[in-house]
């Protein structure tokens, strides 16, 4: 068996403009986990995704996805390795249809689920299919936005506050939805605000401060760690 990380994460460093955000993050994934990233805001958690994707003016360190080094590479490049990413803003483009939406990005390789099984997975979007991308609640926007990146073949999926500003009947949809996304075999790496939900999904978790990773646990040691992990996150 292959013991090596699907993601390896080392000395990661990024800036926007001249502002210095991530100072050396450092984390691994292994295939079929996930992974999720917590801390309080500003703590480097969306700018650690953006850079995996090359979303950031400047990075250097080193980013390797399938033992292949990303850090030299664009953005769309990246992406066409077979990592994608579901923004916190959800990137809903408000002229098209759902359908249109959904349809957006490339396939890029095989693996994809099928548009039924994304709608075994999210029947909201099945009913919408014809309307206005834009005239979906937030919870059907954010079923659109992971829809969408499942289509691609993508097996690593970077999830930005998947359930944040959500009614709690959807937070448990995008929870089954993980939870069935990894029994498929899909990788998933999740920033998280809501310890409460990460908890019933995550198998192991990174706690990131002032853009550095300081501790890593697995979900056996949660309970131990709790106490710390309010200290860190400030609930």
């Amino acid at each position: 068996m292959d013991s090596a990380p699907l993601l390896a994460v080392e000395a990661l460093q990024a800036w926007y403009g001249e502002s210095h955000v991530l100072h050396g993050v450092n984390f691994s994934v292994n295939r079929g986990e996930v992974v999720t990233l917590l801390g309080r805001n500003g703590a480097g958690k969306t700018t650690t995704l953006k850079s995996i994707m090359g979303m950031v003016g400047k990075r250097s360190g080193s980013v390797r996805f399938e033992a292949r080094e990303l850090i030299g590479l664009a953005s769309n490049e990246i992406a066409r390795t077979g990592i994608a990413i579901c923004p916190e803003e959800r990137g809903i483009f408000a002229s098209l249809t759902v359908e249109e939406n959904l349809e957006l990005p490339p396939v890029i390789g095989p693996g994809g689920l099928t548009r039924a099984r994304i709608f075994e997975l999210f029947p909201n979007v099945a009913e919408r299919l014809a309307s206005q991308g834009t005239k979906l609640s937030g919870g059907e926007q954010q079923m659109l936005a992971i829809g969408r990146i499942l289509r691609t073949g993508a097996r690593l999926l970077l999830l930005d506050e998947p359930t944040e500003g959500l009614a709690p009947v959807i937070i448990q949809q995008i929870g089954r939805t993980i939870r069935a996304l990894k029994d498929e075999g899909f990788t998933i790496v999740l920033v998280e605000q809501n310890f409460r939900f990460a908890a019933t999904v995550s198998d192991r978790y990174y706690v990131m401060e002032h853009g550095r990773v300081v501790e890593g646990f697995a979900q056996p040691e949660l309970d131990a760690k709790r106490d710390k992990l309010r200290e860190y996150l400030g609930v």
